[in-house]
């Protein structure tokens, strides 16, 4: 039975399609010798690249990728105003966000400064007193300090405010940003950001980097400027490269997207990080537990969140602290400390989770979910907006209640593809709907005075209720090959490997395995769904559902499929617990075969 011409709609309610081309083995079985050796070529066409563009692809480069500094506007002045910074000795402040973006383009700038002979400070708001961005209040008092360069990296671009109170004070401040921005942008000495209104093409196509890829760009700018002003005649040239490790950290932990620049940021900063150069990322490395060199997963999952976790419930200035030291034992106690406090924050997110989830029938009817609850803990609402949206798939906002001194709530939201979150709430905040707000389009922040939730409810259905029916309409679960389960092999994760690193924008391959039979079904953990299958072929395969015990597949497979054949669709993964290592499916969905 061929896989494309049989699922309409799977247990999930979706219909199953090839992403690209017709790649279903099941029936045939894979070629002789193992896979086609055309496998990766598919799918780097299935994910938009041109047939005359695939060596470039096969194994991005910065070579290849990296574009010249200088067509991003303000990159010149930037770079220009940091090299006199440098070259006069001033006193500079990096002032970064508290998440990990934040972190890593704070870490990434002090490293390079340290290696130009400058010892920048770095400052990062706590998240629960001064909330997001620049405030006026603490770049005074950096200028009062001593502070005559303040560079703010994954914040600034909307703070117009603040940087009028710093240009007042005669600091000059820098902004490094990724963020939507208005058509009036805040006065600084320059602002770099790829999503600026008034860019060219050129540049507004790299509106996916993270502030950390726009950092690393400004480091490139930085140095060939202090180069033709003769600086490294005397002195040795920073090794740009070793800081694609931070790049590749703050890219995938940010959920950019992962192509075109951004995925040959992390293919070489995994490189760079496998080699372990960095004090600080090593001890993180050790404290999440990871025997082996990271990987595109472990960013998002393993080390990305053990740092925000400081931003989140713990002090946000520990994940710069642990990226900027070179001492070993301070290393270790920060990675720990984040670990622990890691642990903390999911305790809170299950919390805030099941609180906000308990309201989500009151609102089934909506297009947009605006969730909202006292004494839920600001840190983690990103986090649960996030569950939410995988959970009802609608853009998700969750909202904590009496969050600062004014009473205000502050609100994280989450998106699905195809609906702009970020744009609607710059322009909620510009109808006067809210204190503050921003962000791009997957994912946003904002400060509201409670009073106006049901109006805001209210305004993001009306100005949001076509996109959201037409992205859920363009839903389906798209594939990139289907095999027997003979054809899961550890070689077929390593050839698929090969067409990574997968995130978002760039995703893994989805592979459909069957027609199979359950062997073994149960739950385990957190309300996973543990199966082991087993086809015609006589070869059988571990399978596991995440999250999934309450839902309609996870129930079906719990209590539906005794007897029954199906297909078990997700993404294959190498489990290496065993004796030999063997190919595992994380299944994402499942439909009947008979």
């Amino acid at each position: 039975m061929k896989l494309v011409t049989c699922i309409d709609c799977s247990l999930s309610g979706l219909a199953w399609r090839w992403r690209g081309g017709n790649m279903d083995m099941a029936d045939a079985g894979l070629p002789p010798g193992g896979l086609d050796e055309n496998l990766v070529d598919q799918l780097l066409l299935s994910r938009g690249v041109a047939a005359d563009d695939l060596a470039r692809h096969r194994r991005p480069t910065l070579r290849d990728f990296l574009p010249d500094p200088s067509i991003f506007r303000d990159m010149d002045n930037a770079a220009a105003r940091l090299s006199s910074a440098v070259e006069a000795g001033e006193a500079i402040t990096i002032y970064g966000d508290y998440d990990v973006d934040g972190a890593t383009s704070a870490a990434l700038l002090i490293l390079l400064l340290r290696e130009l002979g400058v010892e920048a400070r770095h400052y990062i708001p706590d998240r629960l007193l001064e909330g997001y961005g620049p405030s006026g209040e603490a770049l005074v008092r950096l200028a009062r300090e001593g502070s005559s360069l303040i560079v703010t990296v994954d914040c600034g671009a909307m703070a117009h405010e603040a940087l009028a109170a710093a240009d007042k004070e005669g600091v000059d401040v820098i902004v490094v940003d990724h963020h939507k921005c208005a058509p009036e942008l805040p006065r600084a000495a320059a602002l770099v950001n790829p999503n600026r209104l008034d860019e060219d093409d050129e540049a507004a196509a790299h509106g996916h980097l993270a502030a950390v890829g726009v950092a690393f760009l400004l480091a490139i700018a930085t140095v060939r400027d202090l180069r033709a002003r003769g600086y490294f005649k005397t002195r040795r040239e920073p090794d740009l490269m070793a800081l694609l490790d931070l790049v590749a950290l703050g890219t995938v932990a940010d959920v950019a997207q992962i192509r075109g620049l951004n995925r040959a940021f992390v293919a070489q900063g995994l490189k760079v990080m496998g080699k372990r150069r960095n004090t600080g990322l090593s001890a993180l490395i050790d404290a999440s537990r990871l025997n082996r060199a990271p990987t595109c997963s472990d960013l998002g999952f393993a080390l990305g969140p053990r740092i925000n976790a400081g931003g989140r419930v713990g002090e946000a200035t520990l994940g710069v602290r642990l990226l900027t030291t070179t001492d070993p034992d301070e290393a270790r106690d920060i990675a720990q400390r984040l670990s622990a406090l890691n642990e903390e924050r999911r305790a809170i997110e299950q919390a805030v989770q099941e609180a906000a989830e308990a309201q989500m029938d009151a609102q089934h009817n909506r297009s947009v979910l605006l969730l909202s609850g006292a004494g839920w803990h600001p840190g983690v609402i990103g986090i649960v907006a996030g569950r939410i949206k995988e959970k009802s798939g609608k853009p998700s906002l969750v909202v904590a209640l009496d969050a600062d001194e004014a009473g205000n709530g502050k609100g994280s939201g989450r998106s699905i593809a195809g609906v702009d979150l970020g744009a609607a709430i710059i322009a909620a905040r510009e109808a006067g709907l809210l204190v503050g707000g921003g962000g791009h389009a997957m994912a946003c922040g904002l400060t509201i005075e409670p009073s106006r939730l049901p109006d805001l409810a209210e305004w993001l259905d009306d100005r949001l209720a076509r996109d959201v029916a037409e992205a859920q309409a363009r839903q389906s679960l798209l594939l990139d090959l289907s095999v027997a389960p003979g054809g899961l092999t550890p070689s077929l994760v390593e050839t698929l490997e090969e067409a990574g690193p997968f995130g978002v924008g760039w995703p893994g391959p989805r592979v459909a395995v069957g027609p199979v039979h359950l062997v073994k079904c149960d739950i385990v953990g957190a309300g996973h769904v543990r199966m082991v299958a087993a086809g015609a072929d006589g070869r059988s395969f571990k399978a596991i559902a995440f999250r999934a015990a309450e839902s309609e597949m996870g129930q079906a497979l719990l209590h539906g499929a005794r007897g029954r054949k199906l297909w078990l669709a997700g993404r294959v993964k190498m489990d290496d617990w065993g004796s030999r290592p063997a190919a595992e499916l994380h299944v994402e969905d499942a439909a009947w075969a008979d």
